[in-house]
């Protein structure tokens, strides 16, 4: 028996490679039957161009668990190992044989996974011991049993082995216990490997016999080693891409579409992904791509691989060109990878353009389910913008689809405004904005719909993108105010009585909302009261719910809405005449006291209009500042007569309360008081 130490650069290569290496210890079983694999696929090469001219037999991967032995066991029937073969690869630390082996047979070689010799290294993450046995495929070869108790000291010698191939055998240690459980190892077998190129096995198949679960005599093969992205995308049919795709997430609606990737030049890259019914809700959607090496799983957050958006795909992809790291863990950036996330994007588009092209019925009956991502991408991504312009599409009230060139030529002669920009109309919720969506239509305007979770981001570019346009919510101003045409008739309503009516309307108001009242004439058939909600601090309200940042300001303001009173409304003007009923006599005392104090205020002034500030007598400003304390205490007496009339009125808060209603804005005591109200006023 010989003994060594292993060639390693430092003594403390174990201690790293146990808390350090890798991030996730589960990782060990991925790298050792990736390992089996390598070495089953080298022999397969070796076979193909006569190099091995033995019968190659059943190559299946073994995985075998012993809880009572605290045991692992890894087996293969691969090429194999010589001793000296064991001293270069095993005993000298992260000299991998797959890089030397894809070296020199690099033209005819099969998918070799390891690229890192550190991976055998990584059973010590879990293990006390561990022991390899091997017998190279050379003729003649000698059986060798190599064994490590995690120190940097090792042993080898000659053993006795049934045919070539390689065994592991892993001593779970006492802090890894969770690995002799079979489940754990189902588990991480499921997750890694279940679509690797050779046939791996994990105890045998069970059935339930006599009311209990017992084993038969059946292998129990846990993966698929020919999945369907490594079929020929010709040779694939639609319902084996449902299968597949139910295979991946069961339990999930069918998809939309999906797009086989089958790339050989300037990289390799294979994979299918599927457009799923997409929740409004980004987050959920996101790590449900599932990445791969050769067939291994790699990882499902594929940041970097794919742009951001086309994260809310489903599916896999597999490439050999993607740079991992020595876990393969983790990309790394460079050139492959930005070419590889611009094919990805380019096919994705394309497959997009040619469904929308081909079959636009049956996209435009998915359209709602695609939008938030398509819009996502639009949103994110300059390139997929340029392309998706063809195929996106705006849906109206009336659930039509129009790309954005035809809706453009739809509402052009009618809705465009006097400064020659197209207003396009868009309601973001249909039942609580159906009174605006209504008024609009009635005008013969033509109402989009836009409640997506991203559309206030998404008007905003469409503006800058679109020439001569503008996008306006239906409920942003009176019907007449939306698309602003030269005839616009003014409230016959005085500054005076706009003034006091301001009063009564801002007083009879119950809400912790900012209101802004203001006086349109919209004619004796539009409702009296109208709450409208200014486009631009609406549209920031909704865009810092989602960005934060620099937008969280406009999140944080209270909610500001337009109160519109129709001046032209019966009764508006019955309100009106409340007021001079029962205020007149007090506002004409107010009026009475205030016009000799205001005219005095103003003849003051108006001497003094030519003087500098330190040359007007004292006296006089003295008596302007008691001017102006006495004309703001019976301004103030004026205002509280208007308040106090407003706050009790039941006509006012009626009419408030009516259009609080209509926009879906009146609940709790508001809404009780209200009822209330409405059966006192007609009975």
């Amino acid at each position: 028996m010989q003994k060594g130490k292993i060639n390693v650069t430092t003594e403390n290569i174990f201690p790293i490679i146990k808390k350090f290496l890798y991030s996730d210890h589960e990782i060990f079983l991925r790298e050792l039957v990736s390992n089996a694999v390598d070495a089953t696929q080298k022999l397969k090469t070796l076979a193909s161009i006569g190099e091995f001219k033995s019968e190659l037999g059943d190559q299946t991967i073994m995985v075998e668990l012993d809880k009572k032995k605290k045991t692992l066991k890894i087996t293969d029937k691969g090429i194999g190992m010589t001793a000296e073969e064991v001293e270069k690869y095993i005993t000298q630390i992260a000299f991998s044989s797959a890089e030397e082996f894809l070296e020199k047979y690099k033209e005819k070689g099969n998918a070799i996974i390891g690229h890192f010799g550190l991976g055998f290294y990584s059973a010590f993450m879990v293990s006390e011991k561990v022991e390899l046995v091997t017998k190279s495929h050379q003729e003649g070869a000698k059986a060798v049993k190599w064994v490590c108790d995690g120190s940097p000291e090792y042993s080898i010698e000659e053993t006795e082995k049934e045919g070539f191939g390689t065994e592991i055998t892993l001593f779970i240690d006492s802090e890894s216990k969770e690995f002799l459980e079979k489940d754990r190892i189902s588990g991480i077998l499921n997750k890694y490997c279940k679509f690797l190129p050779v046939e791996i096995a994990f105890g045998k198949k069970t059935e339930w016999k006599d009311g209990k679960e017992v084993e038969t005599d059946k292998l129990n093969i846990i993966n698929d080693p020919k999945p369907l992205w490594t079929v020929k995308p010709v040779d694939a049919k639609e319902e084996d891409y449902d299968k597949f795709y139910h295979k991946l997430y069961s339990g999930v609606d069918a998809p939309l579409f999906n797009i086989h990737l089958n790339v050989d030049y300037p990289f390799n890259l294979t994979g299918i992904l599927y457009f799923p019914k997409i929740k409004n809700n980004i987050e959920i959607q996101k790590n449900k791509i599932q990445l791969y090496s050769n067939q291994v799983f790699v990882t499902d957050s594929v940041e970097g691989i794919v742009p951001e958006f086309l994260m809310l795909l489903h599916g896999v992809l597999d490439s050999p060109d993607i740079p991992l790291n020595v876990s393969r863990s983790y990309l790394q950036s460079d050139s492959n990878v930005k070419k590889i996330s611009n094919h990805i994007m380019k096919k994705v588009a394309d497959r997009l353009e040619e469904i929308f092209k081909e079959k636009r019925s049956d996209y435009e009956k998915k359209w709602d389910d695609l939008k938030l991502f398509i819009t996502y991408g639009m949103i994110s991504e300059e390139k997929f913008y340029e392309k998706a312009v063809k195929f996106a599409l705006l849906k109206n009230t009336d659930n039509k689809y129009f790309t954005f060139d035809e809706y453009k030529e739809l509402i052009k002669s009618n809705q465009t405004d006097k400064n020659k920009s197209i207003v396009h109309l868009y309601a973001s919720d249909i039942e609580k904005q159906h009174s605006f969506i209504e008024k609009a239509k009635a005008k013969g305007y033509d109402v989009l719909v836009l409640d997506g979770q991203l559309d206030s981001h998404f008007v905003n570019q469409l503006e800058q993108k679109l020439s001569d346009c503008r996008f306006v919510r239906v409920d942003a101003d009176v019907v007449d105010k939306l698309i602003e045409k030269d005839d616009v008739k003014a409230s016959h309503l005085t500054a005076e009585q706009k003034a006091e009516m301001s009063e009564v309307f801002e007083s009879a108001i119950v809400s912790s909302d900012n209101y802004i009242v203001s006086f349109e004439a919209l004619g004796e058939s539009e409702s009296p009261v109208i709450i409208t909600q200014n486009e631009f601090m609406r549209r920031m309200k909704d865009m810092s719910q989602l960005s934060g940042g620099a937008d969280a300001f406009y999140g944080s303001l209270p909610n500001s809405y337009n109160l519109v009173v129709n001046s032209d409304h019966p009764l508006v003007n019955k309100l009106m005449e409340q007021k001079d009923k029962k205020l007149s006599k007090k506002i004409d005392e107010v009026k009475s006291k205030l016009s000799p104090l205001t005219e005095e205020k103003d003849n003051l002034k108006k001497s003094h209009e030519k003087l500098k500030n330190e040359e007007i007598p004292q006296a006089d400003k003295d008596r302007i500042a008691e001017l102006e304390k006495e004309i703001s205490s019976l301004e103030e007496n004026k205002r509280e007569f208007l308040k106090d009339f407003g706050s009790n009125n039941k006509l006012a808060k009626q009419m408030i309360d009516l259009s609080l209603l209509a926009n879906n804005m009146l609940s709790g005591k508001a809404l009780t008081d209200f009822v209330k109200r409405s059966v006192e006023l007609i009975k």
